[in-house]
């Protein structure tokens, strides 16, 4: 079925909610993936719709809220401008956060493009309420974000802890430049800083937290991803056979680039089986997140020294 058929068709007396409903039964027809910003068909079409229309990604659809917007009129131009956006979704298979040029982590908005990965790092959400704080403390000054993509969780890292400095580091050149745009975008420029590096290579430090969601989606994962994830930088994702590759490079880097009480959090999605088959003897602390114990881990310095 082509997209120009599962596009939603200009239908004259439209509303927003109908545009929504519309859009939902076309991208769920479609068997588009989720995963960049929303988890269903429902949600993306909101997001897309609102986006589209120039308004407010928290703006209230249910009737029954005040200002909803569910029962508001469209025009025959309006309705065309959003048929031609879901068909591109449907079309090119990418995140709609790619379209849009915009993602959100806990509640805060960053450009975003294919220069660099989509932001959805758990992390975000310990940062925000404080999951791991009980390991931090007025030593903590030095703060490294490593594989910063666009930047987001340095810049989250920054607004939460408003009295250390933050460095973001990535391989990528690209991302880099998509990481340069957000630290402006939200005027952190005197206290978030960008380096371009291999790992630790170009980052002597000492640093006092090192927060890490690196490239970890093991070989066969990484043939089997939906098309939106190909459609994300490869470097950003691919682990390796088992996904381990960049992690066992930097775990036996990072205890001479951390400072005695530094710790490491380390997000690696949902490999913790090949974790811990490569990594059976090391002591570790699950981080509770809304996808459970399994996705984001802390590593002490000293248990790093004892690999």
């Amino acid at each position: 079925m082509s997209a120009q058929v599962l596009a939603l068709p200009p239908v004259a007396g439209s509303t927003i909610g109908a545009l929504v409903a519309s859009g939902a039964h076309s991208l769920q027809t479609a068997g588009v993936s989720f995963g960049h910003g929303t988890t269903n068909a429902q949600d993306e079409a909101a997001w897309l719709v609102l986006w589209r229309l120039g308004l407010p990604l928290d703006t209230p659809l249910d009737g029954n809220e005040p200002n909803a917007v569910q029962h508001q009129p469209v025009t025959a131009e309006q309705q065309a401008l959003v048929a031609a956006l879901f068909a591109e979704r449907i079309r090119s298979r990418k995140p709609a956060a790619y379209l849009t040029q915009e993602a959100w982590l806990q509640g805060v908005p960053f450009y975003i493009d294919e220069r660099a990965i989509v932001p959805r790092s758990f992390i975000a959400e310990l940062i925000a309420n404080g999951g791991f704080d009980d390991w931090l403390g007025e030593q903590t000054h030095a703060v490294l974000d490593l594989c910063t993509g666009n930047g987001s969780l340095a810049i989250l890292a920054a607004m939460a802890w408003p009295d250390i400095a933050v460095t973001g580091a990535d391989i990528s050149p690209d991302a880099l430049a998509v990481a340069q745009i957000n630290v402006h975008r939200h005027g952190l420029q005197e206290r978030i800083s960008l380096q371009l590096s291999d790992g630790l290579a170009q980052l002597p430090g000492p640093w006092d937290l090192i927060l890490c969601n690196p490239p970890y989606v093991n070989s066969d994962s990484m043939a089997r991803l939906p098309k939106e994830y190909q459609a994300e930088p490869v470097l950003a994702l691919a682990g390796g056979e088992d996904g381990m590759d960049f992690i066992r490079q930097l775990l036996r880097d990072a205890p001479s680039h951390m400072t005695e009480n530094a710790v490491l959090v380390l997000e690696i999605g949902n490999e913790r089986a090949f974790f811990e088959a490569a990594f059976p003897q090391l002591p570790v602390f699950w981080l509770e997140t809304s996808a459970g114990e399994d996705q984001v881990l802390l590593l002490t310095r000293q248990a790093l020294s004892n690999l």
